[in-house]
C-alpha cells in the first residue's frame, strides 16, 4: 500500500468503522461513587446537589401524578465490570394480596459518576423481559435518568409466587473506563381510579394552549366523551386485555437471559409445549445491535471492503432481518427501527435528551394465533430466532403471550410461505461508492379457532419493504445514508357466519438519513467530523370495528460537528431538535423540545399537533 493509499486508509477508519466514540475523559473527575455530586457554598458548607438528569422524550404514563395502591422495592445495586457476567438475580415479591391493582409501572432508575463505555440493560422476571434499556452519555456532575413504563400487559406474572428478577447490564468496566452504575427497580401497582388521562388526549379540545398538567380522571363526569377505560388503555392490538400466561423464550437464568447471536447461521432455539386451551398466541421481540453491528445499516458491503484491503469487521452490507420459525416454517420476521446508542454517531446529540427509543428500546408484536394449528396439540415445539445476514452481536429473546379459554380449542391453519425478492446495487472507484438494498416481503397466515366463543378465522397479511442508499464519497471522507422501512399489517376476524368482527390495519414507517464528514486537522492528531441525522418513528393503528385509532409520528433531526482525538471527543457543537405528536379518536398530544450544546432551550407540550 503507497503512502497515499495509507493516509486514505487511515482516514477511513475513524469515519467508517469508530462511530461510536467516547466523551473525553477529565482528569478532575474524582473516583466514582453512587451518591449525588457534592459542593460547597460561601459558608465552605458541603452541600448536596443531584446530578443532571437524562430523558427520553415520550408520552406521559396515564399514571403520572397518581398515587399507587401499592409498590414493590426489587432491587439496589451497582453494576461494575459485568460485560462477561450474568447479571444481578434477586427474589421477586408480589403485592399484598389486600392491594387492589389493574395496572403496573416498572420504575428504573440509574445513575453513575466516572468515564464509561456505552451499555445496553434488560430486565426480567423468570426470563421474561419487561425492559431494553441503554445507558445515557457520562457527565463531569455524574448522569442519573428514569424510565418509567406500563407493564399492565405482563400482569399475569405479578402475582406469582417464588419468582427471580434479573437486572443485566452490559458494562465494561477497566482502567480507563472506571464507571459504575447504580440501579433501582420497583413496580408501582395502580386501581382503576388512580389512572388518569392527559386532558389533550381525553377530552379532544382544539384549542391550543401550553399544556398545563391537568388531568382528568377516566371515572369521573368530568370525562365528557365518556370513553371507556379498557377502551382507552388498550387500544392498541394485540393487547385487549394483558394474557393469561407469558412463556419466556430466552435463556436460562444461570446464563444471560438474552440470546447472544454472531452470525447469520446462529441460530438460538426454545422448546415450548402450549396450553391446548389457547386461542389466542402473539410473541413480543425485543432486539438489540452491537459490536461490529451497532449500525448495520451503515456497513459498507464484502465486495468494497476486500477491493480495498480494509481491515474491519464491519461487513455484510446493510441488510438485517430478524427471524422467527416455528419448527423450521418461517412464521414471522422484523426488521427493527434503528435506535441510535446515547455513545452513537455523535455523542454529543444525546444530552440530556437520548434519541427515540434508546431508554425505553421499542418491542415487536408477531400475532401467532393463525398458527395455534401447528401449536396447540399438547406437543413439544422449537421456537427459534436467528438475524439474516447478521454478524457479531445482536441480543434477542421474545415473550411468548397465550390467552386462555375455559376449556380446549381445536385449531387448523392454511399457511403460504413467505415471498422474498431482495435486489442489491454495488458500484464503486477505489473508495467511493454507491450501494443500493431493496427488499420486499409478503407473507398471509389463516387460521381457525373453535372454543367456547364460538367460530373464529382469523387472516393476517404483512408487507415488510426495506430500502437503503449508501453513498462513500470523496476519497472516503464523506458517508451518506438514506434509508427507508415499512410494514403494513392487516388482520381480518371473522365468526363462524362469515360476518366481521374485527377488522385492524397497521402501519410502521421508519426513514432515516445520515450524513457524516471528515476532515483532519494536520499537526493536531484530531480530525474535524460533522454530523447531520434527521430519522422518524411513524406508528399508526386502527379497528374499523371498534372505531379505535392512533397514531405516533416522533421526528429527530440533529446537526453538528465534533473534534475527535483518537477515539475521544474533546469539543464540539450540536443541535438536537425533537417533534412528538400522539392522536387517536379522542383528541391529541404534542411535545417540541430544542438543544443547543447540551442545554433545553425549549421544551413545549400543546394540546394540539400542528402538521
Amino acid at each position: 500500500m503507497n503512502a497515499g493509499n495509507l493516509f486514505l486508509h487511515l482516514l477511513l477508519l475513524p469515519l467508517f468503522f469508530t462511530i461510536t466514540i467516547q466523551s473525553s475523559p477529565k482528569s478532575s473527575l474524582s473516583p466514582p461513587h453512587f451518591v449525588n455530586s457534592l459542593r460547597q457554598n460561601s459558608s465552605n458548607e458541603t452541600i448536596d446537589i443531584p446530578p443532571p438528569e437524562y430523558f427520553e422524550v415520550t408520552l406521559p404514563l396515564p399514571t403520572d401524578d397518581a398515587t399507587p395502591a401499592c409498590s414493590v422495592d426489587v432491587l439496589c445495586d451497582s453494576f461494575g465490570n459485568t460485560s462477561d457476567a450474568t447479571g444481578v438475580n434477586v427474589s421477586y415479591t408480589p403485592p399484598n394480596a389486600t392491594c387492589q391493582w389493574s395496572h403496573a409501572v416498572l420504575h428504573y432508575q440509574a445513575e453513575y459518576k466516572g468515564e464509561q463505555y456505552g451499555s445496553i440493560a434488560g430486565v426480567w422476571i423468570d426470563g421474561v423481559e419487561l425492559l431494553r434499556t441503554s445507558t445515557a452519555q457520562p457527565s463531569d456532575d455524574g448522569v442519573m435518568w428514569n424510565v418509567r413504563k406500563d407493564v399492565t400487559r405482563y400482569s399475569s406474572i405479578f402475582t406469582r409466587q417464588n419468582q427471580t428478577l434479573s437486572v443485566k447490564v452490559e458494562n465494561l468496566g477497566n482502567g480507563e473506563f472506571t464507571g459504575v452504575y447504580q440501579v433501582n427497580v420497583s413496580f408501582l401497582f395502580y386501581s382503576d381510579e388512580a389512572v388518569r388521562f392527559p386532558v389533550s388526549v381525553v377530552s379532544g379540545e382544539s384549542e391550543a394552549q401550553p399544556l398545563n398538567r391537568k388531568l382528568i380522571s377516566v371515572k369521573t363526569h368530568e370525562n365528557k366523551d365518556k370513553l371507556g377505560l379498557d377502551r382507552v388503555l388498550n387500544s392498541l392490538y394485540p393487547y385487549e386485555k394483558p394474557a393469561d400466561l407469558i412463556v419466556p423464550i430466552s435463556g436460562a437464568l444461570d446464563e444471560e437471559h438474552w440470546f447472544r447471536i454472531h452470525d447469520e447461521s446462529d441460530v438460538q432455539t426454545t422448546n415450548v409445549q402450549i396450553c391446548p386451551a389457547t386461542y389466542k398466541a402473539v410473541l413480543e421481540l425485543y432486539v438489540s445491535f452491537h459490536g461490529d453491528d451497532e449500525f448495520w445499516y451503515m456497513n459498507p458491503p464484502d465486495s468494497y471492503i476486500q477491493a480495498n484491503n480494509l481491515h474491519t469487521g464491519k461487513t455484510h452490507g446493510t441488510y438485517r432481518e430478524v427471524l422467527v420459525t416455528i419448527d423450521g416454517k418461517l412464521v414471522g420476521t422484523v426488521i427493527p427501527f434503528p435506535v441510535i446508542p446515547p455513545n452513537g454517531i455523535n455523542p454529543l446529540f444525546w444530552k440530556p435528551v437520548v434519541s427515540i427509543g434508546a431508554f425505553d428500546l421499542p418491542s415487536y408484536d408477531i400475532d401467532l394465533t393463525p398458527f395455534l394449528g401447528l401449536l396447540s396439540d399438547n406437543k413439544n415445539h422449537s421456537i427459534a430466532l436467528q438475524v439474516a445476514n447478521g454478524i457479531s452481536y445482536w441480543l434477542v429473546d421474545a415473550n411468548l403471550h397465550l390467552w386462555l379459554d375455559d376449556s380446549n380449542v381445536q385449531a387448523i391453519v392454511k399457511y403460504d410461505d413467505p415471498s422474498v425478492d431482495i435486489k442489491n446495487e454495488v458500484e464503486f472507484k477505489g473508495l467511493d461508492g454507491e450501494f443500493e438494498t431493496e427488499l420486499e416481503r409478503k407473507t398471509k397466515a389463516t387460521g381457525w379457532v373453535q372454543s367456547t366463543s364460538g367460530l373464529r378465522k382469523t387472516k393476517i397479511t404483512q408487507e415488510i419493504t426495506f430500502e437503503n442508499k449508501l453513498k462513500i464519497k470523496y476519497g472516503g471522507t464523506t458517508k451518506e445514508l438514506e434509508q427507508k422501512i415499512k410494514t403494513k399489517t392487516k388482520i381480518k376476524m371473522t365468526n363462524g357466519k362469515g360476518e366481521s368482527i374485527g377488522k385492524i390495519e397497521m402501519e410502521k414507517v421508519y426513514p432515516l438519513t445520515i450524513t457524516i464528514q471528515s476532515q483532519p486537522l494536520y499537526g493536531k492528531n484530531t480530525t474535524l467530523t460533522t454530523t447531520s441525522i434527521v430519522q422518524r418513528r411513524s406508528e399508526s393503528f386502527s379497528n374499523k370495528k371498534s372505531s379505535i385509532s392512533r397514531a405516533l409520528k416522533h421526528t429527530q433531526n440533529c446537526t453538528g460537528s465534533m473534534l475527535v482525538n483518537g477515539n475521544s471527543v474533546i469539543g464540539g457543537s450540536v443541535e438536537n431538535h425533537q417533534n412528538y405528536e400522539l392522536t387517536n379518536e379522542a383528541g391529541c398530544y404534542s411535545r417540541k423540545v430544542d438543544v443547543v450544546d447540551g442545554e433545553v432551550v425549549a421544551d413545549e407540550r400543546v394540546l394540539v399537533c400542528v402538521d
